[in-house]
C-alpha cells in the first residue's frame, strides 16, 4: 500500500460547503465555479451527490491512490499508531452538517476520524453487470446466502451512518436500509404492506416523515398501495452489482444468519443485532466499538446496554470490550444458524 506521494496529480480530496442564505442553502465547491441554491430538504443529498460525482470523475487505479490524511500530516484526527490497511474513501461530516469532505485515507486513519464513514466502492461504481444474453433462467438459479450479502449490508449500514442525520431512529435506519437495497435503478421504491407488517413497520408514518425531513427520500403520495417513494440520495443509485444482488442482501438483513432475530424484537435491538451479524461468523464475532456505534446510531454507553439486552435475550452468549484495542468481541449460541461469511473489521 502506498501511503503518500510527492505527485500532486494523485490528490483525491473533495470538499463541499452548505452556506445558509435567503432562498435556501448554497452549495459551494472549491473545484467548481457554480454554486447552486438548494432546497433545505435536499441539501444533504445534493452535497453527497456532488462529492460522488467528483470521485467518479477523478477515479484512479488502486496502486496510485494514497492516504491523503498522511500526506497532509494526519491533522484530521487524534494521533494513533500510524497508517495501516488499504486506502479507502472516507466521508466526513463537520460543523453540524455544513461541511462535507470525501477523501482517500488508509483504514487506520479513517477509523480514527470522528463523524466519518467509509464509502463502499459499490456506491461509486458507474457500471452495471448485465446477465449474459440468452442465458436460461435455470442457469442463474439463486445460491444460498453467504459473505456477499453480509458484506453488502455491512457497507450500507456504514454509509447510512453518515448519510442520515445522527438523530435518526433505529426503526428509521432499518427502513432506510431496506429502501436503499430494494430501490430500482431510478431510485424508486415499492414496499408492499405485507412486507412492512412483517418488519413491524406498517402504519409507522412517522418513519417516512423522518426520512423525508432528512431530505433522503420523498413520498409523492400517501395513498398508494404498495407504499411508494423516491430516493433523493443519488449516491445509492449507482450501486454495483445490480438490483437482484441488492435484494438478496435486503432479504439477508431480515434474517441475518448467524443471528436469528425474533420479529417482535424492539427496533434498537434489531438494528444492534443486525450490525453484530454483519461482523460475525457462526460462533463469534468482533468489531471496532466506534464502527458499531456509528452503524447503530447509538453512543457507546447505550450500545453497551443494548449488548446486555441481547445477552438476556439469549441472542448473544457474552460480550467484552477490549479497551486497549477499542474492539468489542462477542460469542453466539451454539445453535445459531450457520453462515459461511468471514467477519471483516
Amino acid at each position: 500500500m502506498r501511503l503518500a506521494s510527492t505527485h500532486a496529480t494523485v490528490q483525491r480530496i473533495w470538499t463541499v460547503h452548505l452556506r445558509p442564505q435567503t432562498g435556501g442553502p448554497a452549495l459551494t465547491c472549491p473545484r467548481c465555479a457554480h454554486s447552486p441554491v438548494l432546497q433545505a430538504v435536499s441539501a444533504r443529498s445534493a452535497a453527497l451527490t456532488h462529492l460522488a460525482r467528483h470521485a467518479r470523475a477523478d477515479a484512479l487505479p488502486g496502486h496510485l491512490r494514497t492516504c491523503q490524511c498522511r500526506a497532509l500530516g494526519c491533522h484530521w484526527h487524534p494521533r494513533h499508531r500510524g497508517c495501516a490497511g488499504p486506502v479507502l474513501l472516507a466521508l466526513t461530516c463537520d460543523r453540524g452538517g455544513r461541511t462535507w469532505r470525501l477523501a482517500d485515507a488508509c483504514a487506520a486513519c479513517a477509523a480514527a476520524m470522528s463523524r466519518t464513514a467509509v464509502v463502499p466502492p459499490t456506491l461509486l461504481s458507474t457500471g452495471r453487470t448485465q446477465p449474459a444474453a440468452g442465458m436460461p433462467r435455470t442457469a442463474r438459479s439463486t445460491p444460498s446466502f453467504g459473505p456477499a450479502e453480509q458484506q453488502r449490508v455491512r457497507e450500507m449500514l456504514t454509509y447510512l451512518a453518515t448519510a442520515l442525520p445522527r438523530f435518526s431512529s433505529p426503526a428509521g435506519r432499518l427502513l432506510a436500509l431496506q429502501c436503499a437495497l430494494r430501490a430500482d435503478h431510478q431510485g424508486q421504491i415499492r414496499l408492499p404492506h405485507g412486507f412492512l407488517r412483517g418488519m413491524r413497520l406498517h402504519g409507522r408514518t412517522e418513519l417516512w416523515l423522518e426520512l423525508e425531513h432528512a431530505g433522503w427520500l420523498h413520498r409523492p403520495s400517501r395513498s398508494h398501495s404498495p407504499v411508494q417513494a423516491q430516493l433523493l440520495d443519488a449516491a445509492v443509485l449507482h450501486q454495483a452489482p445490480g438490483r437482484t444482488a441488492r435484494i438478496r442482501a435486503a432479504q439477508w438483513a431480515l434474517r441475518p444468519a448467524p443471528l436469528a432475530l425474533p420479529p417482535a424484537l424492539p427496533s434498537a435491538l434489531q438494528l444492534t443485532a443486525l450490525a453484530l451479524a454483519t461482523h460475525s461468523t457462526s460462533g463469534a464475532g468482533g468489531g471496532e466499538l466506534d464502527v458499531l456505534t456509528r452503524q447503530c446510531g447509538q453512543p457507546p454507553q447505550q450500545l453497551e446496554d443494548l449488548l446486555d439486552q441481547l445477552v438476556r435475550a439469549r441472542l448473544v452468549t457474552a460480550w467484552h470490550h477490549h479497551h486497549n484495542s477499542g474492539e468489542v468481541r462477542w460469542g453466539l449460541p451454539a445453535d445459531s444458524a450457520p453462515n459461511r461469511a468471514t467477519p471483516q473489521r
